[in-house]
């Protein structure tokens, strides 16, 4: 499926909606998310006019010496990569003081400034919008025919199977959601990709706090955090299994994790807040996830070929593929993306919860039949322990797989693939 082009060459994306949401409710909007995930292109389809500081040397020193200078133009006014000029936060929030418009400003950031306390005085004045790189949706490699909205209603759920086979799932892996590599061959983006956790191994986690990081110590956390994604790991797991000449400790290990979190490169998935009938405790350890499943596979040096030949491997990385993807439309359902873990052993993937409470619990399998009786049991073991008095029934339990139709089991289990899913 070919993805729907605007006029100008856009591709949709599906945070557009929130994007244009938040600008009709606040004086200024701010999209964050990892360098190259679209955040200015998507700005720009909202924006009037713009000022670029990533690339306007001129545009940082006026923001130094006459920032009210750089707010002047039409609006929603662009400021792309804010952070390199942090003074001019301050002056958006005096404009949006002086004026109770909305829709005036468009702030882009690839990471959290140093001094974050200047971000809360946002409060009241500035909407945060996160910007993840695109789903299977947004590149055209999902049907989107059955949507999570429609799974969050409840509703009965059937599809036709999708074109897209294994082969075409994992190049989608390792090229990742990235707009500039939609349309080169997965080898080459795995070479873009590897260029690009170089640049943050060298500059980007350094320059983001302003603490000197050693690039080769980064480099293996960032492996080492590839082969445990979609797992708990603790910090002292990763820094033990982030293999070198010079040993990395568990306190720099969990700095340099923040700094990555800062700069939206790792995004963990939360812990379900879950109520239970029994007395059995809920594990409050987080998911280790990348931003994109293509980071994880870069940062093991794992391609395609690699892949198809390791398939506990790539089962972990299809989970990451399919949590990115949940995290992406459940912006525009009002909902989060957790995960459940509990001391009888028992796991589940996935837990979408909204705003009101509705939510649905999924497990992840590549196929196959076993996998998918294994993960219907643990499903219906979570919803037998969950107290529907407190949080309600489940809207849905699903399967999500790689490949095949979707279809409701007369069990009321839902199999679908992630080629299948949207929005």
């Amino acid at each position: 499926m070919e993805p729907t082009l605007t006029p100008d060459g856009y591709r949709p994306r599906v945070a557009d909606s929130a994007i244009a949401e938040a600008l009709a409710r606040m004086p200024a909007v701010v999209i964050e998310g990892p360098r190259g995930c679209g955040k200015t292109w998507a700005a720009r389809n909202a924006a009037r006019s713009e000022v670029l500081l990533d690339g306007d040397v001129d545009a940082r020193t006026l923001a130094v010496v006459a920032p009210h200078l750089v707010l002047e133009g039409s609006e929603p006014r662009l400021l792309d990569e804010w952070q390199l000029a942090p003074e001019i936060w301050n002056q958006v929030r005096h404009a949006c003081d002086e004026t109770h418009r909305r829709g005036r400003f468009i702030l882009t950031g690839s990471a959290v400034p140093p001094d974050d306390h200047t971000r809360h005085s946002g409060a009241g004045r500035m909407a945060r919008v996160r910007l993840r790189p695109m789903s299977l949706f947004e590149t055209g490699e999902s049907t989107g025919e059955v949507s999570l909205g429609a799974l969050l209603g409840g509703e009965r759920i059937a599809a036709q199977q999708p074109d897209a086979n294994l082969e075409d799932l994992v190049d989608a892996i390792c090229r990742g959601g990235w707009p500039r590599h939609i349309d080169v061959p997965a080898r080459t983006a795995e070479r873009s990709l590897d260029d690009y956790l170089g640049e943050i191994c060298r500059t980007d986690i350094s320059a983001v706090d302003g603490v000197r990081r050693d690039p080769a110590a980064v480099r293996r956390l960032l492996a080492s955090l590839g082969r445990n994604v979609a797992t708990t790991a603790s910090f002292t797991t990763l820094a033990d299994d982030a293999i070198g000449l010079r040993p990395l400790n568990r306190t720099t290990a969990m700095e340099y994790l923040r700094s990555l979190e800062r700069l939206f490169i790792v995004e963990d998935v939360p812990p379900w807040p879950a109520h239970l009938r029994s007395r059995t405790a809920v594990r409050g350890a987080a998911k280790r996830h990348f931003a994109d499943p293509s980071l994880a596979a870069a940062a093991m040096g794992a391609g395609s070929t690699r892949l198809l030949r390791d398939l506990r491997v790539l089962g972990f990385l299809f989970e990451s593929l399919v949590v990115r993807d949940l995290r992406v439309y459940s912006q525009v359902n009002d909902a989060t993306v957790y995960h459940y873990r509990d001391g009888a052993k028992l796991e589940v993937d996935v837990i979408v919860q909204t705003r009101d409470g509705t939510w649905l619990a999924a497990e992840v399998k590549l196929g196959g039949p076993n996998a998918v009786e294994g993960a219907a049991r643990s499903l219906q073991r979570l919803r037998d322990k969950v107290d529907v008095d407190r949080v309600g029934p489940p809207a849905k339990l699903a399967v999500i797989t790689a490949t095949g139709y979707a279809y409701d089991r007369p069990d009321g289990i839902t199999v679908l693939p992630i080629t299948s899913l949207g929005p």
